[in-house]
């Protein structure tokens, strides 16, 4: 099923005037990256141009470095799914606000095709907010948590 979503990224940036996209699904990190060589004379023009150190106020971040406003401190929904905050409905939820985390600690559990899929935690932190509901369904990168990090 990846390959396929890989050959959808590499038609995409083929068939655009982008040279490179990273993309992250299911666990697994995909960089794309157009070779230079394919560029058409004009597009390579325009990208010398582009790039000529014009101003000095331009400054440039690796895309890893680079924080979304959106994202920072919350943890996303890695697949849709139904959303479970503890094992079964007798058990304590896994975690509740205030709660510190480890890196690896279970924080919920989303059912996906009758498969429960336990979704650890990112990083250390304090739980600050659960934005989902018990058994409410969730999409994929849906924010689930806020976790402030320690």
């Amino acid at each position: 099923m990846w390959q396929n979503k890989l050959k959808e990224i590499i038609y995409i940036i083929e068939n655009s005037n982008v040279n490179e996209i990273e993309v992250t699904f299911w666990g697994r990190k995909y960089r794309v990256k157009k070779k230079p060589d394919t560029l058409k004379p004009e597009q390579l023009s325009t990208v010398i141009q582009s790039t000529a150190p014009e101003s000095k106020s331009v400054v440039s971040v690796p895309l890893s470095d680079t924080p979304k406003s959106d994202s920072i401190g919350k943890m996303l929904a890695p697949m849709p799914g139904t959303f479970y905050i503890a094992a079964s409905p007798d058990d304590p939820p896994f975690v509740s606000k205030g709660d510190h985390v480890k890196k690896g600690h279970v924080l919920c559990i989303i059912e996906a095709m009758k498969i429960m899929n336990e979704i650890e935690s990112e990083h250390d932190g304090v739980v600050t907010d659960i934005l989902v509901n018990n058994s409410d369904p969730v999409e994929y990168n849906q924010p689930l948590f806020v976790i402030d990090p320690v």
